[in-house]
């Protein structure tokens, strides 16, 4: 063991949702976790609602009280479309909802003081011409940074496998196309790294770690992009959780488990112990990644209230 993490384990909304949202953090809290990643939309938090920001201040004295961190996700599924999920997105024709919901988004994580909100490209639809989607980022992504550096929020692009953005060298490409905008950051789903990252979670870590802000947590198999709980998949944990310490995170790290609410309370602890018998795993399985990695100086500091 190297002492302890240094950065916050958190737990992620959408894997509650059959908890009303102050059940689920009396549950968290009760196993541990400093933080949540919250999504945006039924059944917790709805941006849309008259009375979103009076609940966002709320929520935001009870997690004060609480010493819990947060950030925003937004990978809601029905929000915006009822027939279709994720739709529209940032690379449709008409992206108009999308990027209400984001700016919306964006306000909440104001008002909450979050350390980012989190979102994702898309998958490019199929009436798209090549090169159309990879336009529409470059042409949204710019207005959705202007209305974040005046909320004074940050943002986290999150890859993800089958989208426009798929790896973090899309994602740090498209940043840089863009002109490198210090509001905008990134956000590393360790489990995406088996599907789609060609040198694996260590390498897709250290690519993001100068601009990473946000870090979710699940198992996958190299076959499927399916979240799977923790020793579920080949993700090596302990490496994942080394090599964060060794490039000096110290943002949330939290469970993304958005398919099994069916058993929050049980895969909470469950993710939990899975989490510490990794670090503490860790610095016997890669010792010359983990020595004395906790007195290095982080290479960014996340905003957000500990």
């Amino acid at each position: 063991m190297t002492g302890p993490m240094p950065f916050t384990l958190g737990y992620g909304t959408n894997g509650f949702t059959d908890h009303p949202l102050d059940t689920a953090l009396d549950v968290l809290t009760t196993e541990g976790y400093g933080a949540v990643a919250l999504t945006l939309g039924f059944p917790h938090l709805d941006p849309f609602a008259p009375d979103a920001d009076d609940a966002a201040a709320a929520l935001r004295d009870r997690l004060d009280e609480a010493g819990m961190r947060v950030v925003v996700e937004t990978g809601t599924r029905f929000l915006l479309d009822p027939y279709v999920k994720h739709r529209p997105t940032l690379v449709d024709a008409d992206a108009d909802a999308r990027m209400a919901y984001l700016r919306r988004a964006v306000d909440v994580a104001g008002v909450l003081g979050a350390g980012c909100m989190s979102f994702f490209s898309g998958i490019a639809p199929p009436d798209a011409r090549p090169g159309d989607a990879w336009s529409r980022l470059l042409e949204r992504l710019p207005r959705l940074v202007d209305h974040a550096d005046a909320a004074g929020v940050r943002l986290a692009l999150e890859p993800e496998p089958g989208m426009v953005v798929e790896t973090v060298g899309d994602a740090l490409r498209l940043r840089e196309e863009i002109g490198s905008p210090g509001t905008l950051g990134l956000t590393v789903d360790l489990g995406h790294c088996v599907v789609v990252e060609p040198g694996g979670v260590e390498a897709a870590l250290r690519a993001a770690a100068p601009h990473l802000v946000n870090v979710q947590v699940d198992d996958m198999l190299p076959v499927a992009h399916e979240h799977l709980p923790l020793g579920d998949g080949v993700l090596d944990l302990p490496l994942a959780l080394a090599t964060l310490a060794d490039v000096g995170y110290r943002g949330v790290a939290a469970v993304e488990l958005p398919r099994h609410s069916f058993d929050a309370p049980g895969l909470a602890r469950r993710s939990m112990a899975a989490l510490v018998a990794a670090w503490q795993a860790q610095g016997a399985t890669h010792p010359d990644l983990t020595h004395d990695a906790r007195h290095r100086a982080p290479l960014h500091t996340p905003g957000g209230p500990r």
